[in-house]
C-alpha cells in the first residue's frame, strides 16, 4: 500500500512522462504546484517507489520512468475522467450528425476519428452479423456425446461447431428443438438469436422436452458469439512511427506485422474487451510479445443490450490514459445509441 505522498509523486511522474517522454527527475517534480515537497524528499520517495517496482531508472544518472506496475496503479486509481474540451466534444457531435447509413461506414469513420483525436492507432471490431439472419439450424449427432451444430445464414455463410450432448438427452428431443428453432427463429438477426431463444422459445421448449436445462446448454454452446462474424478495422497504424518509444525499426515492424494478422488480432481484441465498461491492458498484460511496450484500451458497443463489437486504442505504455478513456467512454455510448437508430 502506497502512502498518500508516494501516490502523489507517482502520479506526477506518470503525468510528466506522458507529456515529455523523457525520464523525470526530482527537481522537475518539486517545481509542480500540486506536489509541495523538496527535491530531497522526492528523491527518497522515488527510490522507494523504484524498490517497490513502480518506477524504473533507464540510466544511472537519469530520472525515473514508470514501470508497467506503475502505469497499472496509475490507471486503477485514476480520478473520474474530466470532460473533454468543447472542440473535442464538437468533433464527436458532428460525427453522429452525419448521414451515415451503413454499419461498415459508421465503424470505419469512427476509427478514423479516434486515431485523429488521439494520435494513436485505432482498432475496431465491426460485426457482419448486424445485417445477417438465421436461415437454418441443424444438429448432427456424432456419437460419444458429441454433435455438430450447423448454422446457415441468409448470406450463405455456414458455420459448424462441435457441441457436447449432456447425458440423458435423446436424438428425438434434439430433433424437436431443431424443428422448433427453425420454425420460430428463421429470419431473426444473428445478434438477437440468444435473447430470442430465452424470451420467445424457452417456454415452448420447456413444455415439449424433458431435459430443458440440458437442451438449453446445447443451444447456448451452439449459438455462442463467433469471431467469424466480425471484421477488423484499423486506422492510424503509422501513428506508431511518431512515438519516440518506437524509433527502433524492428520494434515497430513487429507491431505492424501483428496488426496485419487478422485472426490473431480478432482473438486478442475479443479477449481484451471481455467484461463490462472500459478495459485497459498495459504492456505485458497483452497477449503477444510484440505489444509488450504498448497499452490497449477497449470499450464495447451494443444494440438492444447485445454486445456487437469493440472500439479500441493501441499506443505506447506512455499513453494519455485519462484522455483516451474519456474519448472511448463517450464514443462507445454514442455509437451504441446511433446504431440502435440504424437497426
Amino acid at each position: 500500500m502506497l502512502t498518500e505522498r508516494q501516490r502523489l509523486i507517482l502520479t506526477a511522474i506518470v503525468d510528466d512522462y506522458i507529456r515529455s517522454a523523457e525520464p523525470v527527475g526530482s527537481r522537475s517534480i518539486s517545481k509542480r504546484g500540486d506536489v509541495g515537497y523538496s527535491p530531497a524528499t522526492i528523491r527518497n520517495e522515488m527510490a522507494d517507489l523504484e524498490e517497490l517496482g513502480f518506477l524504473e531508472q533507464p540510466h544511472t544518472s537519469a530520472g525515473r520512468i514508470p514501470s508497467h506496475k506503475g502505469y497499472r496503479y496509475y490507471v486503477d486509481h485514476l480520478s473520474p475522467v474530466d470532460s473533454l474540451s468543447s472542440e473535442e466534444l464538437e468533433v464527436l457531435k458532428t460525427f453522429f450528425a452525419e448521414k451515415l447509413n451503413a454499419l461498415e461506414q459508421v465503424v470505419q469513420h469512427a476509427g478514423s476519428i479516434l486515431s485523429h483525436m488521439t494520435n494513436y492507432t485505432s482498432i475496431l471490431l465491426g460485426p457482419e452479423v448486424f445485417h445477417t439472419s438465421l436461415r437454418h439450424f441443424g444438429l448432427l449427432p456424432l456419437g460419444d456425446n458429441k454433435a455438430v451444430a450447423i448454422i446457415v445464414t441468409n448470406t450463405g455463410q455456414v458455420e459448424n461447431k462441435t457441441v457436447t450432448i449432456p447425458p440423458g438427452v435423446s436424438v428425438s428431443e434434439m430433433e424437436k428443438v431443431v424443428n422448433l428453432l427453425n420454425h420460430r427463429l428463421t429470419g431473426v438477426p444473428i445478434y438477437k438469436l440468444k435473447s430470442a431463444i430465452y424470451n420467445e422459445v424457452g417456454q415452448e421448449m420447456q413444455r415439449h422436452t424433458q431435459h430443458f436445462e440440458e437442451l438449453m446448454t446445447i443451444v447456448d454452446e451452439a449459438f455462442d458469439a463467433s469471431q467469424e462474424g466480425q471484421r477488423l478495422f484499423l486506422s492510424g497504424t503509422t501513428n506508431m512511427l511518431t512515438q519516440p518509444e518506437f524509433k527502433d525499426v524492428e520494434k515497430v515492424k513487429s507491431i505492424l506485422d501483428l496488426l496485419g494478422e487478422t485472426p490473431t488480432m480478432l482473438k486478442m481484441i475479443s479477449s481484451a474487451s471481455a467484461g463490462a465498461g472500459i478495459q485497459v491492458r498495459i504492456g505485458t498484460e497483452n497477449d503477444h510479445e510484440a505489444f509488450a511496450n504498448c497499452s490497449l484500451i477497449t470499450a464495447t458497443y451494443a444494440v438492444e443490450g447485445e454486445a456487437l463489437g469493440t472500439i479500441g486504442i493501441l499506443g505506447p505504455t506512455r499513453m494519455d490514459y485519462a484522455r483516451v478513456i474519456g474519448i472511448l467512454n463517450i464514443l462507445s455510448k454514442d455509437l451504441t445509441a446511433f446504431l440502435s437508430k440504424l437497426n
